[in-house]
Order: C-alpha cells, then sequence, then structure tokens
C-alpha cells in the first residue's frame, strides 16, 4: 500500500513538470528540426510555416523551463540540453505510438495487418485455406508469415510480436485467462520409414522393433519432438538420434535419404505418401496433438481476430463434415 502510494506521488511530481505548452506536436517539430538544423527545412519537411516552426520551438523552451538553443546571426544552435531532451522524446513519441496501437487493438480497430505465426507442417494444407477465407471475408488485408517452432512461435506472442498463432496445444497448456484457443483438429503422431522399405506382417507397428535403428527428430520446442519423446519412453528406450533439424521437411527429406527413421504428425501423409511410408503406431505410442488458433484474450474484440477464428470455425466444420 504504501510503495503504491509512493508511485502515485512520484507520478503526480513528474506531471508538475509538464503543462499545456509541452505537447506530442511541438516535440514533433523539435524532433524534425533537430534533425533537419534549420528552421526554413523542418518547415518545408512538415508542411508548416517558419513563424509556426519557431513559435512551437519557443513555447516548448518556455514550457519546459529551461533554455534549448541559443541565437547565433539568424540560426538557432542547439544547447546540450536540447540533445539531453531529444533522446526522451524518441522514447516518449516511440511507446505513445505503441499504446495508441495497443488501445486500438483492445478496442477492435485492427490496423490493416494480421501478424501471424504457424508451425512448418501446417503451410501444407490448414495455412492455404485459413488464408483463402481470410482475403475473402477482408479482402485488404495484409497478412504477415512467421514458421517456427511451438516454443518459438508462443514465446512471440506473449511478447506481441504476434498476432496469432496456430500451433499443437496441450489441455491445460495455456491458460483461459490469457488466451482464446480455437481448436482445428487432431492429428496423430506415425512412425515414417522410407517409401521402399518392407517389414514383416501388417497393422499398427510396435516402436520396440525398431530401438536398434537410427532416428533423426525436430529440435526441442517443436510440437513432434515433445510427443516423439513422450513414446520413446513408453517403448522403454532411448533412440539413437544421427541428427535434430529445425523445420520437418528437412527431417522428411533425411528420411527420404535413408539417414534415419521418424514421428511425424499424419497431416505430412498426403504431400509425401510417394517418398516416405507412414506407418500407424501400435496403441501405447499413439501420441495426439491438438492443432489450434491461439491468441491474446485481451484481443478478443479485434475484428481481424474475430474474421480469423470464424474462418478458423469453418474449417474445423469442413474437417469434420468429411470424416463423417
Amino acid at each position: 500500500m504504501r510503495e503504491s502510494k509512493m508511485t502515485l506521488q512520484a507520478t503526480a511530481a513528474m506531471s508538475d513538470n509538464i503543462n499545456q505548452e509541452i505537447t506530442f506536436r511541438k516535440l514533433s517539430v523539435f524532433m524534425m528540426f533537430m534533425s533537419k538544423g534549420n528552421i526554413a527545412r523542418t518547415a518545408e519537411a512538415l508542411a508548416l510555416s517558419s513563424v509556426s516552426v519557431h513559435r512551437a520551438l519557443h513555447t516548448l523552451e518556455e514550457g519546459i523551463d529551461c533554455p534549448l538553443f541559443i541565437h547565433k546571426g539568424r540560426n538557432l544552435v542547439p544547447l546540450p540540453a536540447a540533445w539531453t531532451l531529444l533522446d526522451y522524446c524518441r522514447d516518449v513519441t516511440t511507446l505513445m505510438g505503441k499504446g495508441i496501437e495497443e488501445a486500438r487493438k483492445v478496442a477492435g480497430i485492427g490496423g490493416g495487418r494480421l501478424r501471424l505465426g504457424t508451425l512448418y507442417s501446417l503451410t501444407l494444407e490448414t495455412i492455404p485455406r485459413l488464408i483463402m477465407g481470410m482475403k475473402l471475408r477482408r479482402p485488404t488485408l495484409e497478412l504477415d508469415l512467421t514458421m517456427g517452432s511451438n516454443q518459438m512461435l508462443l514465446n512471440m506472442l506473449e511478447d506481441d510480436a504476434l498476432d496469432a498463432i496456430l500451433i499443437a496445444t496441450d489441455d491445460g497448456e495455456l491458460s483461459d485467462a490469457h488466451f482464446d484457443v480455437i481448436p482445428l483438429f487432431e492429428d496423430r503422431i506415425f512412425l515414417a520409414t522410407p517409401a521402399g522399405e518392407t517389414r514383416d506382417g501388417a497393422g499398427p507397428v510396435d516402436l520396440r522393433d525398431y530401438a536398434d535403428r537410427d532416428f533423426v527428430s525436430l529440435a526441442e520446442g517443436f510440437a513432434t519432438y515433445a510427443g516423439s519423446q513422450e513414446a520413446f519412453q513408453i517403448a522403454g528406450f532411448e533412440p539413437r538420434m544421427v541428427t535434430q533439424v529445425n523445420d520437418i521437411f528437412s527431417m522428411i527429406s533425411l528420411v527420404q535419404a535413408g539417414v534415419g527413421l521418424a514421428l511425424i504428425p499424419g497431416r505430412m501423409k498426403k504431400v509425401y505418401e510417394n517418398n516416405i511410408q507412414l506407418l500407424t503406431l501400435a496403441e501405447p505410442y499413439q501420441m495426439r496433438q491438438q492443432i489450434s488458433i491461439v491468441y491474446s484474450h485481451r484481443r478478443e474484440r479485434d475484428n481481424d481476430l474475430l474474421a480469423l477464428a470464424a474462418e478458423g470455425r469453418m474449417y474445423a466444420r469442413s474437417l469434420t463434415d468429411l470424416a463423417v
């Protein structure tokens, strides 16, 4: 309570130094002048008169009650105090810009650009379907696509570097209070072997039968890595790992070349069925992934994210209809 009171007092003390003569408009004129070094060039850059620029600088100087310039002939020369103020002006205007952008997002006013993160494996079918649907709903919306691991994308979402992500979500992994989660589909993990490899018998395979084989894997942080580790743990052996890679396409190429076997999600089957074969694992080793759209709960009213959520639900229903 005491700490909160002290913070309020400090804020009040700082606000006493800010008066009606200190505005963002004047700070913008000040920063432009410091860049151009000349009132006439500053006026031209801002489409103002030289008188307006001079007045803004003069009243800003009065507002902070500190000399910022010295007259040398007809020129204004910045004093050391002006350069100090400039550093803080840049920070203040940048922070305010971010604040306005975040406020607009929370209020549901989109900025015309959606930063979307996704797993590499979802770029084959899911992402193209969602993007096509989004372009029909919001033709002017620009989409920036970032690909990465489950953990990397989640970190970027938490840091506000992305607006929404498509990842594998485990039960209870994401807090309902912080994130909105739109389930899309469930996928299973399969054993991937070279297309020409033969095996004895049919039906699901026992992972323990492959304990003496080489494996390749995605790096830690990918959803498939976590599922693979769990499957190997249930099988009771530590796989002989030849290498780990940072994208699923490279891993499939290694399987195809015979470098090693791998555990991969079934969504890769349609594209690579001629290059590798996906063998169904026996029940104890059947790891499942729930693929979902995730975005911050405080952005639940954002029109662009609402459109993405609606498109995601429609996509999920289409998959359910195909399965019936």
